[in-house]
């Protein structure tokens, strides 16, 4: 039996981090995936303030033993707000278009997602994408971009992912599809 996959979940925020009040990004994240894969994976957590030599090592590590990292909060304009930078300073490729569509799709609900700089991009054999604070955005984001994120870590080399398709289906072009 092969070795569940390994998927990263990282929530940035000073607040939460130090306890003010109780993270909801990562339990929100981790119920998405529970929802939609059908792949047996597990779960790698982390809970960390807004620090950007913090965020890169984290990404690092996690990147380095998992095929896909979902960030979840510090993507606004706030001063504090170094998501994105840590992300592209680990980044061997970015991937504009997960972006653009994370915010396409975050416009059909908040007039203010254009102040959102959420990025994706490859590092190794890893996703990374970034996605909103608030538990409502990211599942609202996840319904609208995850159907390429199966597809783009085949590509990269990493393991296949399988979803529920009442949830979420995966696209694959037909020529990658596997035989029935």
């Amino acid at each position: 039996m092969s070795a569940a996959v390994r998927i990263g979940l990282v929530s940035i925020s000073d607040r939460a981090s130090r306890g003010v009040y109780q993270d909801q990004g990562l339990p929100a994240l981790e119920e998405w995936l529970r929802a939609a894969l059908s792949t047996p994976f597990e779960v790698v957590t982390r809970l960390i303030p807004d620090e950007q030599p913090e965020v890169e090592a984290t990404l690092k590590e996690l990147a380095d033993t998992c095929c896909l990292v979902l960030t979840t909060g510090g993507t606004g304009p706030a001063p504090r707000d170094i998501t994105p930078e840590a992300t592209l300073a680990v980044a061997d490729k970015v991937l504009p278009g997960f972006g653009e569509q994370m915010r396409a799709v975050s416009l059909k609900y908040v007039p203010t997602a254009i102040l959102s700089r959420q990025v994706a991009v490859v590092r190794g054999k890893s996703l990374i994408v970034n996605l909103p604070g608030q538990p409502k955005a990211i599942k609202e984001t996840l319904d609208g971009v995850f159907a390429a994120v199966p597809y783009c870590i085949d590509l990269i080399g990493g393991p296949c992912l399988e979803t529920r398709e009442e949830v979420v289906k995966a696209f694959r072009p037909k020529s990658a599809q596997k035989p029935s």
